[in-house]
């Protein structure tokens, strides 16, 4: 993770959004996250029908929503990604990724 700053509490490179989750699903992904080390939540919104996690790392993000797909099978998966910036030193796109999970 090239150019991320040391745990800045706001950063985040993408959004987990969790609908209709279970208490099981819930302590899935907090258990991922603690295990961990480059990854927290940076900021947790909860809607009428579940949650958004805002995620430091993309990676671990795609990796957390497959992990969810594999381990509750009836749940549907959708991956996403948007352009939030270009890189102004490599002019390479920077992208922000949505991973929806809804049980």
């Amino acid at each position: 993770m090239a150019g991320v700053p040391d745990k800045n509490p706001q950063y985040f490179e993408g959004v987990l959004q969790l609908r209709n989750p279970t208490e099981e699903v819930m302590t899935m992904v907090k258990s991922q996250l603690r295990k961990e080390k480059k990854a927290w939540i940076a900021q947790e919104v909860t809607l009428k029908n579940g949650v958004d996690l805002y995620l430091s790392s993309n990676s671990f993000l795609r990796k957390l929503g497959k992990k969810l797909k594999k381990t509750f099978p009836k749940g549907e998966l959708t991956l996403s990604r948007s352009i939030f910036t270009r890189n102004h030193q490599t002019s390479k796109e920077v992208y922000r990724g949505t991973v929806c999970f809804r049980l």
